[in-house]
């Protein structure tokens, strides 16, 4: 295809102020402001409101103290506006990594040279080089070559149709919109193969998808942890419910029966004056709200918001973007990864080392090569390769044709008066591309698999040029087989002096020679393999090697270690029933000769079995099995549809990454798991200590300022430290898990009704004891000792996240790789200390002494040594199963 001068810098800078730029208007945010308001919809925060309107009544008929309301009223404000800057910066976050990955590079000539740019920076008028597995960028004219495009994205018809520019003229812009035109071309729309140069005649919003996305805009469905978590949180707030509904009747039933010494002249009494009985009433309702606040757990989805965005960060810098929630959240459950070989197990570094001609004799360096052979073997890679040099660099193409073109060099090969007419882009079905030429001696190039290729070349070139005979290949077959236990890749060349017929492959080919491409081992394969493999995750290579190939690199990658592992061609696998496959594919470690069909296959079948399937993929033919696939990895290098098609890209196409991926997926789980537990444990004692309190003779033992400063604690700040919890690598030492496993296991449970339940029996034993009632100063409405209660509860929460945050004995370990963990569980206890002064009426606090603040912590601090019990039992009860 020829070259194209394409818009000067400046031509561009003037068709983007006239015209635009390639951007989409994206989705319009909610401001801060906007994310405010909305918390005020909450049902919860509404009957706060409503109980603080009707406290303002009553504070007027001097039945209730002013600093009620301002305490509800703050409490309201503080409480809405954390939560509303937390879920503010976190959505901000999170639409700059997905913005991350929409990033796209596009093949523009520009200065009569072909560049990569940003698709945004794409302007009217532009040329734009389209290859097999590109999206297309903007809506325009083929004036090139041509191609076959799937618009299925923009108008449902999977049917692939051709592109193809007019003969002899350029085509027209068209003022309508029609998918069937044979040249026009619109965004969106999917290169399946073939390659051609389009202009683009409409940019960003002015595109047909641009239009379409406004129309419509994607919402971001909820991933399968969020709705085990809505159905958790849901499940929790009935508790809460019916617990504050039990709370308010028999508040009230105590104060209309049994103060009234169920004395029924005295009820009706009671009765007659509607104040007190408001007031009673409003009293009853302020108790079962403060039970709503604490037990319905309304921060849990923000939450999860919160720890996958500061883990999605933390990603990025390891080279794994996620594009998909639900991809990361499902990556800790994989139990077996089909995985491509190249760029991921390997560098994808290609090179080509040698080249041999039809008589097996090897040529180390291209000058090395013979005159006559050299233009041969120069013209038929250059011309038919979809990369191209670009100065000195190589653009466009697959890493095979890069390295072959590297091999060659810029400027080794004369290509003055030979053009493209058609060509046959590869493709992994046919696993041959061809080119059909003018201006040359031979009118058709080849190249593919030598088991494609070799079986119709009747004649090879000599040294010399000449054609000879190829019914001996004896050597050549030799040296190609010592190469390929040696894991090189090899491809076979030639030429053909009859025109191509279709799509098909000429019967009758003449040989150029083979070239021998290499791509080493990643040497941190072989431990990511490994890895894996210790978590629980089978990993199978999928390969469009010969067999040999495949088996000398699995080898060096650590997948044949295991007895039994078996190696199969696609040949093999299609000859074999789906019943016959899921009685292998635990022993299955490699797929040589793969094609794009087997992947979905094999998908299918791992999930018919129960299995959680990952798949990586980078080309075209790979979107099916990454969409099929409970995570899809598609690859950074890859095509466009790949990444499209992907929950999760890795950027540096690295296996390691994968392996990352995985352990990331596992430690937001493990976060988000901590967290319930330490929230779950908090909610049981509150919700209990509120219920019993009053029977005690302590009708409230936390005020609602006070209960919704605890919730501020828990629901928002702690999520910030349990989910800056470090990525630790024995996670991937433990079994994977199952995609429909509660989220609450017998160890949360243990801990949340041991921890919960103890928190309740300490808090009745210092209501009721006289001996801890006196160390408290004696003051009106007791503040000192409601002050130490209410603190004590703060600094228990406090130290039962330390419990909360690892199952080990040892409750300092790995804390140093949460330094947030320490600065916020810090910045609570620091907050409160300095509320418990400043606090006053509105949080009902008084400031301590010494001898109340040493009692206050070293009560709190039971918790410590009371869990610690409990770990041990279990650790026992564990040990003694395993005997």
């Amino acid at each position: 295809m020829k070259d194209f001068q394409g818009l000067t810098r400046q031509e561009a800078e003037d068709s983007a102020r006239r015209y635009g730029k390639n951007d989409l208007t994206a989705k319009k945010r909610k401001t801060f402001w906007q994310t405010y308001w909305s918390k005020f919809d909450d049902p919860i925060i509404l009957i706060l409101l409503v109980a603080l309107g009707i406290n303002i009544i009553f504070t007027f008929f001097g039945r209730v103290d002013w600093h009620e309301c301002a305490g509800i009223f703050l409490s309201v404000l503080i409480a809405t506006f954390v939560s509303s800057l937390s879920e503010f910066s976190n959505e901000n976050t999170f639409q700059k990594l997905q913005e991350e990955a929409a990033r796209i590079l596009c093949k523009v000539y520009r200065d009569g040279r072909l560049q990569e740019i940003p698709i945004s920076e794409i302007v009217t008028g532009d040329m734009v080089l389209l290859q097999t597995g590109d999206m297309i960028p903007a809506d325009g004219r083929v004036i090139s070559g041509h191609i076959m495009a799937d618009q299925s994205p923009l108008n449902g018809e999977s049917k692939e149709i051709a592109k193809i520019a007019p003969e002899g003229r350029k085509p027209e812009k068209s003022k309508l919109v029609d998918f069937w035109n044979s040249y026009s071309v619109y965004r969106g729309s999917v290169v399946c193969s073939g390659e051609c140069v389009m202009e683009t005649d409409a940019v960003g919003d002015a595109t047909v998808y641009g239009r379409l996305t406004h129309e419509a805009q994607e919402e971001t469905r909820e991933s399968p942890l969020a709705i085990k978590l809505g159905r958790l949180a849901k499940s929790i707030s009935r508790f809460g419910y019916i617990s504050a509904i039990f709370l308010m009747l028999i508040s009230f039933f105590q104060n209309a029966v049994l103060d009234q010494g169920f004395q029924m002249q005295n009820i009706l009494a009671y009765f007659a004056d509607t104040g007190q009985v408001a007031s009673d009433l409003i009293s009853s309702l302020i108790m079962g709200i403060i039970v709503i606040v604490v037990a319905v757990p309304e921060g849990l989805p923000l939450m999860i918001a919160i720890v996958c965005s500061l883990n999605m960060k933390k990603m990025l810098l390891s080279k794994v973007l996620v594009r998909k929630l639900i991809g990361i959240e499902t990556a800790g459950s994989i139990n077996i990864l089909f995985s491509d070989k190249t760029g991921t197990i390997t560098r994808g570094e290609l090179e080509t080392i040698r080249f041999l001609d039809g008589a097996g004799n090897t040529y180390e360096k291209f000058s090395a090569v013979p005159a006559v052979l050299k233009q041969m073997l120069g013209v038929s890679v250059l011309a038919n390769s979809a990369a191209r040099f670009s100065g000195n660099n190589i653009i466009g193409g697959n890493g095979t044709e890069k390295a072959l073109l590297a091999f060659i060099g810029p400027r080794a090969v004369h290509m003055d008066g030979i053009d493209v007419m058609m060509d046959i882009p590869f493709s992994s079905v046919n696993k041959f591309s061809a080119a059909q030429i003018s201006g040359w001696d031979y009118p058709v190039l080849v190249k593919g698999a030598p088991e494609k290729i070799l079986p119709r070349c009747k004649k090879c070139f000599d040294g010399a040029g000449n054609q000879v005979s190829f019914s001996s290949a004896y050597r050549l077959e030799r040296e190609m087989d010592a190469l390929a236990a040696g894991a090189v890749r090899l491809l076979a060349i030639a030429v053909s002096e009859s025109p191509l017929q279709g799509d098909a492959l000429p019967e009758e080919l003449i040989l150029i020679g083979v070239a021998a491409i290499r791509d080493e081992i990643r040497p941190e394969a072989r431990r990511a393999i490994e890895e894996v493999g210790r978590a629980g995750i089978q990993t199978v290579m999928i390969t469009g090697d010969r067999k040999e190939t495949a088996a000398a690199i699995a080898k060096d990658a650590g997948l044949l270690e295991d007895e039994g592992a078996i190696i199969l061609t696609s040949q093999e696998l299609n000859e074999l029933t789906d019943e016959e496959i899921k009685k292998i594919l635990p022993n299955i470690r490699v797929i040589a000769r793969a094609l794009p069909t087997d992947k979905s296959r094999l998908v299918r079948i791992a999930q018919e079995m129960g299995m959680v399937a990952g798949m990586t993929g980078d080309g075209v033919n790979d979107a099916p099995a990454l969409k099929r696939a409970d995570v899809g990895f598609a690859m950074g290098s890859g095509s466009d549809v790949a990444k499209e098609a992907g929950d999760i890209v890795i950027l540096d196409n690295n296996f390691f990454s994968i392996r990352n991926a995985v352990l990331y997926g596992r430690t937001i789980y493990k976060s988000i798991k901590k967290f319930i537990q330490f929230q779950l444990t908090i909610n049981v004692a509150a919700v209990t200590i509120s219920i019993l309190g009053p029977i005690v003779g302590v009708e409230k033992p936390l005020d609602i300022s006070q209960m919704i400063w605890t919730n501020l604690m828990i629901d928002s700040l702690a999520a910030i430290a349990f989910g800056g919890e470090p990525a630790l690598r024995s996670y991937l030492l433990e079994k994977p898990k199952r995609r429909d496993e509660d989220i609450l296991d017998r160890e949360m449970w243990s801990s949340v009704i041991w921890n919960g339940l103890y928190i309740c029996a300490l808090s009745l034993v210092i209501f009721i004891s006289p001996w801890i009632h006196g160390f408290f100063r004696p003051a009106p409405n007791d503040i000192y000792f409601y002050t130490g209660y209410f603190t004590f509860f703060i600094f228990i929460c406090i130290f039962n996240a330390f419990n909360a945050r690892t199952e080990s004995i040892d409750l300092m370990e790995k804390l140093s790789l949460n330094k947030q963990f320490i600065t916020v569980m810090g910045g609570i206890g620091l907050t409160q200390i300095f509320m418990t002064y400043y606090g006053g009426a509105i949080l009902r606090t008084a400031g301590l002494t010494i001898t109340e603040w040493i009692l206050v912590i070293a009560l709190a601090l039971t918790i410590i040594p009371v869990d610690l019990l409990r770990k041990i039992l279990i650790k026992r009860r564990f040990s003694e199963k395993d005997v």
